[in-house]
């Protein structure tokens, strides 16, 4: 049996080569599955258009992180005890495996050697078996019914929008969930609450239409008070750690706001004192939608202090104001934003938004010389 280093990097070479025929790859993943399957088409969308690689793409990524147990284990027992929603049995994963190397071999040819197909094999059970694992050990709800109690549009795309489950959904304030609505059936988002978790079991949602984002462009136009949605478990790793008491520096771009409003909340409720720096930002002053409500927040608790950041800004107006005691906006992106301030080495620092803005920001503040290890985000945002 080959280490996990090396199975991480067979299996990246051989993705290499035929990553240029993902599309072809992707169609004679689906063919195979519901070939060998053909029951298991119903745990998928109606529209498969809709669907296409997102599953490969999450298989892919994860079977090229299994030489880092220490991100990938975690990840996983949560998507093992998410996907207990689908009534996912033993033989689902057995047949996905199937048909995942049995497409990956097909474009491979003579590059899939013995060593290739058993790396794939060995990385494949490794993860169905850590999935599994997981959800058999969860005894909660495989997942909740919430009612929508309350649809808010604050512009064409977006909306605020309040649902509330019975029993309440156990989870940390800063995570995410998946949504199902009744405008997309089998189609599933994340969303992280805006609020801390309630008794009455109270979730708000702030969700942005995104160009071909089916689930997020219905849920803004259509949905309506007393339709049903389906709630899977908590999923993430954003939090506040409640052994730390160094000062917080908070990143959130576009409706990444959300999660951060529900950590804040926290804090507030736990009495807390410590110093948090909070960069807001957005492409245009627009989609700073919440600072009215982050600013009120700051007014109230003076350890929180609250910095606009506008990537575009209208020539009539001049927002390049470097102080965030003062009213205005930094102008730029919200890496070049935060990493001007200093590369906050002793911070607890937490990172929400697009996974572009993620991406951005995280690399920016590692060459500032922000540690890793301060560092929290969950880049699995997906409409």
């Amino acid at each position: 049996m080959q280490g996990l280093l090396d199975v991480g990097e067979t299996i990246r070479r051989s993705w290499a080569i035929v990553e240029p025929r993902t599309e072809e790859l992707t169609q004679l993943f689906y063919g195979l599955l519901f070939e060998r399957a053909p029951a298991s088409r119903s745990l998928f969308p109606l529209n498969m258009q809709v669907q296409r690689s997102r599953l490969l793409r999450a298989l892919l990524h994860v079977l090229q992180m299994v030489d880092q147990p220490e991100n990938l284990d975690p990840f996983l027992d949560q998507l093992g005890r998410d996907h207990r929603k689908f009534d996912v049995v033993d033989e689902h994963y057995r047949v996905l495996g199937d048909a995942l190397t049995g497409a990956v071999a097909h474009f491979s040819g003579s590059a899939w050697t013995p060593e290739v197909a058993s790396a794939w094999d060995q990385a494949y059970e490794m993860v169905a078996d850590r999935m599994t694992s997981a959800a058999r050990a969860d005894r909660g709800p495989a997942s909740w019914t919430g009612r929508v109690v309350d649809h808010r549009r604050l512009g064409w795309d977006l909306a605020v929008v309040t649902v509330q489950t019975a029993p309440p959904i156990p989870y940390r304030a800063g995570q995410y969930m998946s949504i199902e609505t009744p405008h997309r059936p089998r189609l599933w988002r994340y969303l992280s609450p805006a609020n801390a978790p309630r008794d009455d079991g109270v979730l708000e949602f702030h969700v942005r239409a995104v160009e071909s984002g089916w689930v997020s462009r219905a849920i803004v136009a259509h949905t309506r008070p007393g339709e049903t949605w389906r709630i899977g478990p908590p999923m993430g790793r954003m939090r506040i750690d409640p052994a730390s008491t160094d000062d917080v520096v908070m990143v959130a771009g576009g409706t990444g706001v959300a999660p951060i409003r529900a950590m804040l909340q926290h804090l507030i409720e736990q009495g807390s004192r410590r110093h948090t720096t909070l960069f807001v930002g957005g492409r245009t002053k627009k989609d700073l939608y919440d600072l009215s409500h982050l600013r009120a927040l700051s007014s109230d608790h003076p350890w929180l202090y609250v910095v606009p950041v506008i990537e575009h800004v209208d020539d009539h107006h001049v927002l390049d104001e470097p102080n965030p005691l003062v009213a205005g906006a930094v102008t730029g992106t919200l890496a070049d934003a935060v990493t001007g301030y200093g590369a906050w080495r002793d911070h607890d620092v937490l990172v929400c938004g697009s996974p572009q803005m993620i991406r951005a920001t995280v690399g920016q503040m590692l060459v500032a010389g922000t540690p890793l290890d301060r560092i929290r985000y969950d880049p699995f945002t997906l409409d």
